[in-house]
């Protein structure tokens, strides 16, 4: 299962959200979508852990918060249709 993460800075790397979700776990992979134009950052990604008691203290800890200045959406990714 993977984690979804809203409301990113369009500053964000993979880096930056690996750090703050190891926090919390493993992190075991960082998507972040980029806009096929422009090249920049959506504003959103996704997050793989390890286990999902991982999952569920990051998206505990991580929902609401404050994060480069913007207040993150985090909860569980839905499957793609």
């Amino acid at each position: 299962m993977s984690i979804y993460v809203g409301n990113l800075s369009y500053d964000v790397t993979d880096a930056d959200l690996t750090t703050a979700f190891a926090e919390y776990g493993t992190v075991k992979s960082v998507k972040l979508p980029t806009d096929r134009e422009t090249g920049r950052v959506r504003g959103f990604g996704f997050v793989e852990m390890s286990s999902e008691a991982e999952e569920t203290a990051a998206i505990d800890a991580l929902d609401g918060a404050e994060w480069m200045g913007r207040d993150l959406r985090v909860n569980k990714a839905k499957p793609r249709q």
